[in-house]
């Protein structure tokens, strides 16, 4: 008897096993999981009709036989509801991904079923939101440069004309064309800045330096337009306190965060870079008495082209704050923006101590 129930045993675990591999080569998870009703069905009932068929007479095995078949019916169907369910679920993402690779980028996927497929539709659902968002800074990168690059190219063709039909002198426009042709430079030179930081193609040199020497470049670099705006310069820098960074490249974010400052704080107000060393790392901060941040500043102002003042009437392409976090970023650190206890806007970054 003990033999007859190892061999059946043995038997019931080889034919399942292979089985089992043979359901792999099903070609939808549909069919593979039905399979697997049935398998976790039949197997077992096999076993007992064959252990019946050995131990008990012909009448029992008539009992058995019934016991058995209700119990796999049951057991097929509930598989199989269950199955159908996963499948169901399955599918509706497939659905999503269809129509997002249609090109509808709202295409979301419904985050419902088993806690594996729910979480498969939320990463899909944030991969398509991912997607719309890049198209929407894509389709606003060719809008706004295009905008950017067009008024001074309208600018210097206007005033060529003007010199071709006599009606200035070059020595009257010479100076005026040669802040367009600066104002294009620029724009390019960011463009071409931006396209390297998203490339990675970057070459930083990090170095330990102190940072005073940075902050006083930076400020002297933006004394002029201060005085023309009444606005006051200060710096609190340790001349002691240094930092590991590429001294070119967070000189070009502080020149960025001090213009943009500028621009927002008004006459008789200030701005102030201040240091300060703390546990690892090198914190520094540019503060302006301005109007502050609103939430949506808070969210966009470091997006490329993005600027709180709609009319478009200030200077710059909007590409300053993106260029500043991508230079920051680039060297391993992060930067934001937050609202200054007494009004004004703050946006730190930190530096590496050593």
């Amino acid at each position: 008897m003990i033999t007859t129930a190892l061999v059946v045993g043995i038997a019931t675990l080889a034919v399942g096993l292979g089985l089992a591999y043979l359901l792999r080569l099903l070609p939808t998870l549909r069919l593979q999981l039905a399979g697997l009703a049935f398998l976790a069905v039949m197997l077992p009932l096999s076993a007992v009709l064959l252990s019946g068929w050995v131990m008990f007479h012909m009448g029992d095995d008539v009992k058995i036989l019934a016991v058995t078949a209700g119990s796999a019916l049951t057991a097929i169907v509930a598989a199989l509801v269950v199955a159908r369910s996963i499948a169901d679920a399955i599918d509706r993402v497939g659905d999503a991904s269809a129509e997002l690779a249609r090109g509808d980028l709202s295409a979301r996927a419904p985050e419902g079923g088993p806690a594996e497929i729910a979480d498969l539709a939320a990463s899909f659902n944030q991969m398509g939101e991912s997607l719309r968002q890049l198209f929407d800074t894509r389709r606003e990168l060719v809008a706004w440069a295009s905008h950017d690059l067009r008024t001074p190219l309208a600018n210097m063709q206007a005033m060529l004309e003007a010199l071709e039909d006599g009606l200035g002198e070059a020595e009257e426009y010479l100076p005026a064309l040669r802040d367009q042709v600066r104002v294009l430079s620029e724009l390019v030179d960011d463009l071409f800045e931006l396209a390297r930081i998203d490339a990675g193609a970057l070459t930083l040199e990090l170095r330990q330096l102190p940072v005073a020497p940075v902050v006083s470049h930076s400020l002297r670099g933006v004394a002029a337009e201060a005085r023309l705006r009444h606005v006051e310069l200060a710096s609190d820098v340790d001349e002691g306190v240094t930092a590991r960074f590429a001294p070119e490249k967070v000189e070009r974010v502080l020149m960025n965060l001090l213009t943009n400052a500028l621009r927002h704080t008004p006459s008789d107000g200030a701005v102030a870079v201040r240091v300060q060393p703390l546990a690892g790392e090198v914190r520094v901060e540019v503060e302006d008495t301005g109007e502050g941040l609103d939430a949506e500043a808070r969210a966009r102002m470091f997006e490329r082209f993005w600027r709180a003042d709609r009319s478009r009437t200030s200077r710059g392409a909007g590409l300053g704050l993106a260029i500043a976090r991508g230079l920051v970023e680039a060297q391993g650190g992060r930067i934001w923006a937050e609202d200054r206890e007494g009004g004004g806007a703050r946006v730190c970054f930190p530096l590496p101590a050593g």
